[in-house]
């Protein structure tokens, strides 16, 4: 029943990542694909119909793992405390700018609100990145299970490095969502293809450097494990090559998810593993009670179903209309 719970976790975290990361990808790369006033519009329409809805995902995450493993909760949302609250401030100043921009025509006004919808986006992308990085390299972790480093233990080169390829494979993303959503032919769409082409070896050659830095850090015993980075490349050229907007975004969904499955298997049985890697940690055995799994378990098949049904009827009507 841990392992269930630890697979339902990393579903919706997987699912937040996969559609949360392409409306920070639009914002990391809004500033530079959009140059013109009516293009930022059009950039901000693209994921318009979505953006807080893709939030919620992030809401359901947390409220689900304070269901299912309560003591990870506690001692995450303690030591992690500035990071969480340096995140809240970044989604409102997301959350502001989509929803004011529009309120006046003054180029001043809808430029503070461009530069903080771009800056807030590529923060969050980062941060989110710096998190993965750091239960991948392990916590600091006292003897009642909770962090016990500092922040600056949390700016460490690797959590740093995972960080900036966040950013650059969810801006990717992004473009193939942006060019998805733009009319054939339209100036965004254009320049949200040149981007995808700009950053694609990018994100190419990061990821080696990342799957290489992260097998030094935390080494992967598990063989099936080895198999979902061929996945992963595998994704990423077919989104590079592929014709169809809608196929290139969907090998960009497919290489997150990847991503994601990669460091939920490689963090399995640990939610928060100790620093170095191979000292203990917290693990779902004991981040988790017999008490509290089966009424978690209940409250899950009674509103995860929900939400489903809710996001695929709204996704359905929204889907069609392009930006």
């Amino acid at each position: 029943m841990n392992t269930a719970a630890f697979v339902v976790l990393a579903g919706m975290l997987g699912a937040y990542v996969l559609l949360d990361g392409f409306d920070l990808g639009v914002g990391a790369l809004h500033l530079f694909v959009a140059r013109t006033d009516r293009e930022r519009t059009a950039s901000f329409a693209t994921i318009g119909p979505f953006w807080s809805g893709n939030e919620v995902m992030l809401i359901a995450a947390g409220g689900t793992l304070f269901a299912f493993f309560p003591q990870a909760y506690a001692a995450s949302f303690s030591g992690f405390y500035l990071p969480f609250m340096v995140a809240l401030w970044l989604l409102m100043v997301r959350g502001l700018s989509i929803e004011l921009r529009g309120h006046f025509a003054d180029p001043l006004w809808r430029g503070f609100w461009d530069v903080g919808f771009s800056i807030a986006s590529s923060l969050l992308a980062l941060l989110m990145g710096v998190t993965i990085g750091n239960l991948l390299r392990g916590l600091p972790m006292g003897q009642n299970g909770f962090f016990s480093g500092t922040f600056a233990f949390l700016l460490n080169p690797y959590a740093l490095g995972v960080g900036v390829f966040s950013v650059i494979v969810l801006a990717l993303h992004g473009a193939a969502f942006m060019r998805w959503r733009s009319d054939p032919g339209s100036e965004i769409g254009a320049h949200a293809q040149k981007a995808f082409v700009i950053l694609w070896p990018i994100a190419l050659v990061a990821y080696a450097g990342v799957t290489a830095a992260t097998m030094a850090v935390h080494p992967v015993h598990n063989a099936v494990l080895w198999l979902v980075p061929i996945l992963g490349v595998a994704s990423l050229v077919a989104a590079r090559f592929v014709k169809s907007a809608a196929l290139c975004l969907t090998a960009t969904s497919i290489f997150l998810l990847a991503l994601m499955i990669s460091a939920a298997g490689t963090l399995y049985p640990y939610l928060l593993p100790a620093f170095p890697i191979g000292s203990g940690g917290l693990d779902i055995a004991a981040a988790s009670t017999p008490q509290s799994l089966p009424s978690a378990f209940i409250a899950v098949a009674i509103g995860l179903p929900a939400v489903l049904i809710y996001a695929t009827l709204a996704a359905r009507r929204v889907l069609s209309r392009k930006a």
